[in-house]
């Protein structure tokens, strides 16, 4: 099993590094990290072509040195400069050159410290890769020995978040982390005269939540029957008047990670994230796991 990780060329950043450190040192894996350069036309002899070239190369090296040196001896890995047409299809086809299990990459330079924000690239690999894909939040820091402690596994109440919840559980197993089941709602606190209808919505959220708890708690039996069961960290249910209020309603760890699955209406074995997967993981303060629909688990490969 490899992971692949994606560096940007034309910034450093540690976070996304230390991301795929403390992946590799969990799954007891080895990295592949790669800086994608624009494919240039072949026999091109002029000189513009050649200076461009040598930039785009010496700025996909020195992104990989301060990789490198980031990274130093806490894992095994390649450093390598792979020319693609986008830096989406270039990580594809290194998923596919070195059979990977994952994707790394980092969150956009326009994203909020702390959480995870998409960029024109990473948007197109989500709509085009075919293994699950881990996005580290700016400004990601973990220790030098750093693992993963706990999977949170996002949890719908449908039968395709039920079959993510079993592959976060095996991942969770591989790796020695607990498993947590996690649901948000969102309840708008709309205004009224007599504020009639907001107990209404308060006991229909209240329901919901029963039957989400009991769905989960039969899963979270079925957790423990395999054959390497991780602990299990019960059901939380986080409630807020918007996405980042119901996200930042529940406590979070350090050594943790989010893990998402694509909606039901994406493509058969690609990741594409629904509006309502989307505004989670933008305020997901943890690292996300996006998996692909009909994926196989990250660590079965």
């Amino acid at each position: 099993m490899t992971l692949v990780v994606g560096i940007d060329p034309g910034r450093r950043s540690a976070s996304v590094v230390e991301l795929a450190a403390t992946l590799a040192r969990s799954a007891r894996t080895d990295l592949v990290v790669a800086a994608i350069v624009p494919r240039t036309w072949p026999l091109s002899a002029g000189t513009a072509d050649a200076e461009w070239r040598s930039y785009t190369r010496d700025a996909a090296n020195a992104a990989l040195d301060h990789a490198a040196a980031v990274l130093g001896d806490a894992v095994p890995a390649v450093y390598v400069v792979h020319e693609a047409s986008s830096a989406r299809r270039g990580l594809v086809e290194l998923a596919e050159e070195h059979d990977a299990a994952l994707l790394v990459i980092g969150s956009s330079s326009d994203g909020a410290p702390g959480r995870v924000g998409f960029g024109s690239e990473s948007d197109a690999l989500l709509h085009a890769s075919s293994v699950p894909v881990a996005i580290a939040p700016r400004g990601y820091r973990t220790p030098s020995d750093g693992v993963i402690g706990r999977v949170t596994a996002a949890y719908r109440g449908t039968e395709a978040s039920s079959e993510l919840v079993r592959g976060a559980a095996e991942v969770a197993g591989v790796v020695g982390a607990a498993l947590r089941i996690a649901t948000f709602v969102v309840v708008p606190r709309t205004s009224g005269s007599d504020g009639a209808g907001l107990g209404a919505e308060d006991r229909i959220v209240a329901q919901w939540a029963r039957d989400v708890e009991r769905d989960a708690a039969l899963l979270l039996a079925e957790v423990a029957t395999l054959q390497d069961p991780p602990p299990r960290d019960g059901t939380v249910i986080g409630v807020g008047e918007s996405w980042g209020a119901a996200v930042g309603d529940l406590p979070w760890r350090d050594d943790e990670v989010l893990v998402v699955g694509s909606s039901s209406l994406g493509p058969l074995a690609r990741v594409f994230l629904g509006s309502h997967a989307t505004k989670i993981v933008r305020h997901s303060p943890v690292p996300v796991v996006v998996v692909p629909r009909r994926a196989a688990p990250a660590t079965s490969r």
